[in-house]
């Protein structure tokens, strides 16, 4: 998933959760499950997509629920309340779906696509929703978590009939005997989501980036906190940079 993903997601962005499979379709006790399910609830300080805030700087209410098979594949649907204005309405889903897997030792690969709606979006006419084709490759450097990733939203309507492309590294490191884990992350949009476009300017490319920190503190229940920033104009609630907090549970 985007981190998330966002989330890819978060990815977005998102770090430390831990995933509690529910078997379904076993055939005796003793026989491993062929699908398992998962799900999450946050509520963050501000849904931030790339480092530029969807919800006017203000908290966004998130969750999500996950299929995933012992052969790799998976789909999946994520959710955030959002400030989109009339266009874009108050609510984000994504659908996605895709195969991980592991490729050599300590090598995984995630492969998918990801279709962005805004079903309360109210605009005859006005198209908003978008296919992202995404990929990423995942390996440890010493404790080091490291993810290496790419997003393509091909030419749609959605997009004023143009593209984008996002590159994106993240890193983890869980700190021994503790419940933390220190995130950072960069990415790089080429394209119509770039956040000095989006900010009013005419350049079509941006980096954003982010350093973090999250806590197991019970069970699946999680706390973070985030500094994120973007380039280019700095606008209040929107490409500011700003500190994050999260409460996140995922099971």
């Amino acid at each position: 998933m985007l981190t998330s993903v966002r989330g890819l997601l978060a990815a977005t962005v998102l770090a430390g959760s831990a995933l509690l499979a529910t078997p379904a379709f076993a055939q005796d006790d003793e026989e491993e499950s062929s699908v398992s399910i998962s799900g999450n609830v946050a509520v963050t300080s501000d849904y931030r997509f790339r480092g530029v805030s969807l919800s006017a700087g203000d908290f966004a209410v998130q969750g999500g629920i996950d299929l995933t098979s012992t052969s790799g594949f998976y789909v999946g649907t994520w959710a955030s309340s959002i400030q989109g204005g009339t266009p874009y309405g108050e609510v984000e889903l994504d659908i996605y779906a895709g195969w991980t897997g592991q490729i050599g030792e300590a090598v995984t690969v995630d492969v998918g696509l990801l279709y962005y709606l805004y079903p309360t979006g109210d605009v005859p006419g006005f198209d908003t929703d978008y296919f992202e084709p995404y990929a990423s490759i995942a390996t440890t450097l010493g404790p080091v978590g490291a993810t290496l990733g790419v997003a393509y939203a091909f030419d749609q309507d959605a997009l004023g009939s143009n593209d984008n492309l996002y590159i994106y590294t993240d890193f983890s490191l869980g700190i021994a005997g503790t419940p933390l884990t220190l995130t950072a992350h960069a990415g790089y949009t080429d394209g119509a989501l770039a956040p000095p476009l989006l900010a009013g300017t005419g350049d079509d490319s941006g980096f954003d980036w982010s350093l973090g920190a999250t806590a197991a503190v019970y069970g699946g229940l999680s706390v973070g906190v985030t500094y994120t920033g973007v380039e280019g104009p700095s606008i209040d609630g929107f490409t500011d940079d700003t500190v994050l907090f999260t409460l996140s549970f995922a099971g």
